[in-house]
């Protein structure tokens, strides 16, 4: 007999709504609940020890939700003060780069109204908002099951348990999770999420859509010289150091207090499985624009998160009997503007709206059809309608060609409303597009400098990272034997360069063997092992609650 058929029974609590993750999308549908009618009860659980934790992005804030949501904000003490002033665009080559003229740009990427942002920090005020109207919020709490009823409707979901030892048994510490239960769930877990994955592959919510397509975003906090120092300037990038057939580009953005935000963007289709994110990153950060910025500064903090650039064509059916999925859960980055918040925020409002009219009618437990009606003609679909085909032409096309074409179709979408390329397919899914080792030569990526340029290890420990190393490895390898020979023996071991944290390790010891080492305790939860795995083979699940990263201002 099993250990799992001799636990406790879990206790349980009772809500209208549950809601998994304090991001923007949880945190708005929970206070519009509210808003909504103060006499719901509302839940709010978030895996990180914190509200703010976990939460990782560029971010220039499209407070247009915001507004909706909050309309009082700009009237009080909030962490969204540094306004855009500034907004370029560059095409990097090696040794120096060409700024584009704004005139150039579609209107729909302009920055001017727009905040720089701590999206951690944005996050943390909303829970305190939300809060203050009566939500309970539950920080250090990972839902890691979905609860069903008999007729296959969502009822809840579970935390999961504490006190597990690597053995899977329970150990000195034990404790049971908890069920928490409602009339309707709502999942904002971001990018990725371990239940939404779940959902939508149990309830097909992606039949008939395109393959949902990723980036990984990698992003250093820095002090820099005063007199370097442009709060309010946004700038972007492509081209250099990554080649023409690899998608991505790069952000500064300036904050306050001699701050910048550098980030990197690698698009996850890309091909040759020798080619690291992370060094790409390291390699920006040279470029003499860069490396002039960030002379005689200090790096302050590091993190990286997995985004969703599917867009318009990849939204799932949003909704399944008894919840909704929400936020990047769902999909609704828009890829050229870098921006999604303002999107999550939106279906926060939307689901939190379907679901309250829903209860006052005496239902529970059922579709939430309201919700999925609506978001392509709000907001959310004005928004990613028009730029549908930027990803996808970049793909086909390379960054240049790709680029241009784009621009163009976001020109004529923004002026008379229609596309020449109709709506393009994204094709074959992240994982499929990695090509095996043979058809590419190896990367030579210069060693760090530890002063512009750094390794995973110090890296990591910027990011406050913390696991517990007596428990269940939250990475899950379904097939050792597969791992050794396609992931390694065909692909040359991709998963020790596209993880941006050191995680994976091929080890060859003194037999000549190799051994697949897993170092779980330097996870940032980026999940980019779960997207990017030729196999599929890797399984990203919740860590005990409360671990991971611990983002301060990122």
């Amino acid at each position: 007999m099993s250990h799992a058929e001799t636990l406790p029974e879990r206790e349980s609590m009772e809500f209208d709504v549950v809601i998994v993750g304090a991001g923007p999308a949880g945190l708005a549908a929970a206070i519009r609940l509210k808003q909504l009618d103060p006499e719901l009860t509302v839940v709010v659980l978030e895996k990180g020890g914190e509200v703010g934790a976990h939460i990782l992005s560029g971010n220039v804030l499209d407070p247009s939700a915001l507004d909706i949501l909050l309309p009082e904000w700009r009237d009080e003490e909030t962490p969204i003060r540094t306004k855009v002033t500034d907004d370029r665009f560059y095409l990097y080559g090696e040794k120096g780069s060409i700024r584009l003229p704004n005139a150039l740009m579609p209107r729909l990427m302009g920055n001017h109204g727009n905040y720089i942002v701590s999206l951690g920090l944005v996050c943390k005020w909303m829970a305190e908002k939300a809060e203050a109207l009566g939500v309970e919020i539950y920080p250090g709490f990972a839902a890691t099951e979905i609860l069903y009823d008999d007729a296959n409707a969502v009822i809840g979901v579970a935390t999961g348990d504490m006190g597990i030892t690597r053995e899977g048994e329970p150990g000195a510490a034990f404790a049971r999770g908890m069920a928490l239960l409602g009339k309707y769930v709502m999942i904002g877990e971001g990018v990725r999420g371990s239940l939404a994955k779940q959902l939508i592959r149990s309830y097909g919510l992606d039949e008939g859509r395109e393959p949902q397509k990723f980036g990984l975003g990698i992003k250093e906090l820095w002090e820099i010289a005063p007199e370097k120092s442009k709060p309010g300037r946004v700038e972007h990038s492509f081209g250099w150091p990554l080649g023409g057939g690899t998608g991505g580009g790069s952000f500064l953005y300036h904050l306050e207090d001699n701050q910048v935000y550098v980030g990197f963007v690698v698009h996850l289709n890309y091909k040759n499985p020798y080619l690291s994110p992370f060094e790409e990153f390291q390699r920006f950060k040279t470029h003499p624009d860069v490396a002039e910025l960030l002379a005689g500064g200090k790096r302050i903090a590091y993190g990286a998160r997995a985004i969703t650039e599917g867009g318009w064509q990849s939204v799932p059916k949003l909704v399944f009997p008894g919840g909704a999925l929400i936020g990047c859960s769902a999909g609704f980055v828009n890829v050229p503007r870098i921006k999604g918040a303002h999107n999550a925020m939106t279906s926060g409002m939307l689901a939190a709206e379907a679901a309250a009219e829903a209860i006052a009618a005496g239902r529970a437990h059922d579709r939430l059809a309201a919700y999925d009606d609506a978001w392509r003609g709000s907001a959310i679909g004005r928004d990613l309608k028009p730029v549908r085909n930027v990803k996808p032409l970049w793909s086909k096309y390379g960054t240049l060609l790709g680029i241009a074409l784009g621009g163009i179709d976001m020109w004529t979408n923004s002026l008379f409303g229609f596309s020449f390329f109709g709506t393009r397919k994204h094709g074959k899914p992240d994982y499929a597009c990695l090509e095996p080792a043979a058809k590419h030569t190896p990367i030579t990526y210069a060693k760090p400098d530890g002063v512009l340029t750094f390794d995973k290890v110090s890296s990591v420990y910027l990011s406050n990272t913390n696991h517990e190393e007596d428990q269940p490895v939250h990475l899950q390898v379904k097939d050792p034997a597969l791992q050794h020979s396609s992931e390694y023996a065909v692909y040359a071991g991709p998963s020790q360069r596209y993880c941006p944290a050191g995680v994976y390790e091929w080890v060859v010891g003194e037999d000549g063997k190799e051994t697949y080492v897993i170092n779980g305790q330097n996870c940032v939860h980026c999940k980019t092992c779960d997207i990017k795995d030729p196999n599929q083979n890797i399984n990203w699940v919740p860590p005990q609650g409360g671990e991971g990263p611990v983002y301060q201002v990122m």
